[in-house]
């Protein structure tokens, strides 16, 4: 990685994409761009040598010349990794790079402040050198702390998908009940009306509806008669029929006809004892496998809640590179080990047969030593559980995509669903519905506003309380 200033305006606007992520204050991306040498306010950023893609920032306040500190400080305003990374040691890099810049001025201390609980952050600048001191602070009440006076924290510990709901609900004045902590299961009341969500999963979608996405098999059959593109797909039946359908199409991809999480999915079976292997993993899975024909493109994620478009995303699967010293199986490790941190838990990448199938077609196996610079998929799926990453892409998402994600969400009549579609690219109108989730990972789709929409579509008289606190 590469330490510097801000060298464009697209790199202005990655800062603010990555503390976006990070649940931090967005900045105005035209004032980062005037002000990239400014000598009060330093903009750093951390940029991949070989994508350009910018991978973390720092922001620093030269005291001296801000107020004419005469103890001769500066401090670190702020630091943000993006969760996605697959380089180590990034917010280290960047708090070295703006204390160096400071030290080369002659500035006599660097000092930040910390929220309370990021232990994570606690550890990075203990390790640096940072010693705490003792201060008392007053905070502002607005948006970005509300959290600390909408009421006493929740006790529960619940997972990403239904905080981001809950903390929604409550800016509001929705109370919210636990009801189960660890399946994500709340109720939501105000006034005379409560509704119980298992996450984005609410009493409003029909246990039809949720039949209706739950089996894949059953979700072609609805999409395809509706005239949207799906794959190519049967259900696996005897060894004869098997064959026949992967004859015809060459590649396919085997999965559970039921199931989530991207388990028991092989890509790209291309011969009879991978069928019949892909087939018995499925089953693991699901009493019903379904055979689809295989197509290339990009795992786009659309959100549709209430008939519109919120969110689109592509989703990548997991990859590691190579550094010329440690093994794959090194590499997956720690990948594994930072996504998890980045995701609170959610994201991990198995080391199983699938992850050594997508090695040996690389050419590697688990204790080989990639090269230096070597990118290796280690999955076929983009899933997010399995070490996944997401990228979002709604401002520029094709409008017939936009209009085939909301017909197939009023085809199979669920007011919140995530549709999964292979496409060329996002800006393009190609594509096929590969899956329809009635229940979709709302917090991996910031910066856009997935919670406030799916609480407009269960509290729709909260809208105008919200917007009345906001101003």
């Amino acid at each position: 990685i590469e330490v510097r200033r801000v060298a464009s305006r697209d790199e202005a606007k990655a800062m603010n994409e990555i503390f976006v992520k990070r649940d931090m204050v967005p900045s105005d991306a035209g004032h980062i761009w005037d002000e990239r040498d400014s000598h009060t306010v330093i903009y750093l950023i951390a940029v991949d040598k070989r994508t350009g893609d910018v991978l973390g920032t720092v922001t620093g306040i030269d005291h001296v010349e801000a107020f004419g500190d005469a103890e001769g400080g500066s401090s670190l305003w702020c630091l943000a990794v993006d969760p996605s990374a697959m380089q180590p040691g990034i917010g280290e890099a960047l708090v070295v790079e703006l204390a160096r810049h400071f030290e080369e001025r002659g500035r006599q201390f660097l000092d930040l402040s910390v929220i309370h609980d990021n232990q994570q952050a606690k550890n990075l600048y203990e390790k640096l050198g940072f010693e705490r001191v003792q201060l008392f602070s007053l905070k502002n009440k607005n948006a970005y702390n509300e959290e600390y006076f909408i009421g006493p924290a929740l006790e529960e510990n619940l997972n990403p998908y239904a905080r981001i709901i809950v903390d929604e609900a409550r800016s509001r004045g929705i109370s919210v009940d636990v009801l189960d902590e660890s399946e994500g299961y709340c109720r939501l009341s105000r006034g005379g009306k409560s509704i119980t969500c298992r996450e984005s999963l609410s009493e409003l979608t029909s246990a039809i509806a949720m039949s209706r996405c739950q089996d894949k098999y059953v979700t072609h059959r609805w999409l395809s008669k509706a005239g949207l593109e799906t794959p190519s797909f049967q259900l696996a039946g005897d060894d004869g029929d098997n064959a026949a359908f992967l004859q015809q199409h060459g590649r396919i991809v085997v999965k559970p006809a039921v199931g989530e999480q991207g388990r028991g999915i092989t890509v790209g079976v291309d011969n009879a004892a991978a069928l019949r292997d892909a087939i018995a993993l499925a089953e693991r899975y699901s009493d019903r496998v379904l055979l689809e024909s295989f197509h290339r493109g990009q795992d786009l994620r659309v959100i549709v809640i209430n008939r519109e478009v919120v969110a689109a995303a592509v989703r990548r699967p997991a990859e590691i590179v190579g550094n010329g010293k440690l093994t794959a199986r090194t590499l997956i490790e720690k990948q594994s080990r930072r996504r998890s941190a980045s995701t609170g838990g959610e994201s991990q990448i198995p080391i199983d047969d699938e992850t050594i199938r997508c090695l040996a077609d690389a050419g590697f196996e688990l204790e080989d030593v990639p090269p230096p610079g070597r990118k290796i998929v280690v999955r076929r799926t983009a899933n997010l559980h399995t070490g996944g990453t997401i990228h979002d892409v709604t401002p520029s998402l094709n409008p017939e995509l936009a209009r085939v994600c909301r017909v197939a969400a009023e085809c199979l009549e669920i007011p919140v669903v995530g549709l999964d579609l292979l496409v060329e690219a996002p800006e393009r109108s190609d594509y096929v519905i590969i899956e329809a989730n009635e229940r979709p990972g709302l917090a991996n789709h910031e910066p856009q506003p997935t919670a406030q929409r799916f609480v407009d579509l269960l509290f729709p008289l909260s809208i105008a309380s919200k917007r009345s606190e906001a101003s």
